[in-house]
């Protein structure tokens, strides 16, 4: 009996063993689509000795709602924008990130290292910047794109052939700027008013996609889609005829993370992929392969020549100003929740 009990417990501490290795392996991601060039993760991989496992998103909001939907503790690292970094370090979900822990934090450009969303990178490191507007077929409109009007007062050409994302943050801030009022207004009149708004121009939207946002624009099933700059290239490199807009009124502009998730079950893992990510050739790859900006110095020469003059990164001189999105109080933020909700029905 003792040497069965004794067999037994070396069995289960050789298994307790193995698991360990195993945890010690891996690093799992909750990352956005179509975002990170496969080449990249399987370069961490054999340099680290470290089994690579990502899930992706669509949205800032999507993000959140899994995390709080019971996935904490389930990923290593994610990679939220600028204002869901805020919302999540208030949710309690984000890991501290401790002087030392990081040996290539000096090369976070310094623009970069102290952001009001992350004061001192204690959560996060930067990954990618770029802005949020729309592109329109110029094969089917040949007018002023500028404007805001393109997707929530659209001419006769575009009504009904319109892409939205299916992002709360981005709709609903470029509404706000299409009103010219705050992102997070308490008047009750300017929310009744934005919320007639959004209701009567979505009769000329034909969808709200996220994840095919690019697709759509190349196939010619939307003739204005509301994307990110650097899908709007790529839309543009891989054959649509279309122009991104730098609206008067303004666009939205953000800066993505790598933030270290509460209860990683490979902190360490997720601490050498971050420092990876930091790498200048690394992170360059990313951009090269997404059409964004780094938020890392000593990029530029790893960089794609193409990157510099893309028209999609670089607004006119008239263009209105970008803007982040903003966390609103949760008294607010719960009001224009209902607009959203109401706006999806």
């Amino acid at each position: 009996m003792k040497t069965l009990l004794k067999t037994t417990a070396t069995a289960m501490a050789l298994a307790l063993a193995a698991n360990a290795a195993s945890a010690e392996g891996k690093l799992v991601i909750y990352h956005w689509f179509e975002y990170i060039p496969q080449e990249l993760l399987d370069k961490f991989s054999a340099e680290h000795g470290v089994e690579v496992v990502m899930d992706t998103y669509d949205s800032n909001e999507s993000l959140l709602a899994s995390l709080k939907a019971g996935a904490i503790g389930t990923y290593d690292v994610a990679v939220p924008g600028d204002y869901m970094v805020s919302i999540m370090a208030g949710e309690g979900m984000l890991d501290t990130i401790a002087d030392g822990e990081l040996a290539n934090s000096g090369n976070i450009a310094p623009e970069w290292a102290d952001p009001s969303f992350d004061p001192g990178r204690k959560h996060s490191i930067p990954y990618q910047w770029g802005s949020t507007s729309f592109s329109v077929n110029r094969d089917v409109y040949s007018g002023d794109i500028n404007t805001t009007d393109i997707l929530f007062n659209p001419p006769s050409e575009l009504a009904g052939k319109i892409n939205m994302l299916d992002s709360q943050g981005e709709v609903l801030a470029m509404a706000s700027l299409h009103m010219g009022m705050p992102q997070c207004s308490n008047d009750r009149e300017q929310l009744k008013a934005l919320n007639a708004m959004l209701q009567e121009a979505k009769g000329n939207w034909a969808s709200f996609n996220s994840d095919t946002a690019k697709e759509v624009l190349v196939s010619g099933d939307a003739a204005v889609g509301q994307i990110y700059d650097g899908f709007g290239a790529k839309a543009r490199e891989e054959g649509a005829n279309v122009e991104y807009a730098f609206p008067q009124q303004g666009y939205v502009v953000w800066m993505d993370n790598v933030v270290l998730l509460k209860d990683a079950p490979n902190r360490a893992n997720a601490l050498k992929f971050m420092d990876f990510l930091l790498e200048p050739e690394n992170i360059a790859a990313v951009s090269n392969y997404a059409r964004y900006g780094a938020g890392v110095s000593g990029v530029s020469e790893h960089l794609d020549p193409a990157l510099a003059t893309l028209p999609e990164a670089n607004p006119p001189a008239d263009a209105g100003a970008g803007v982040f999105i903003e966390v609103c109080n949760e008294e607010t933020q719960a009001v224009y929740d209902t607009i959203w909700t109401n706006l999806k029905k």
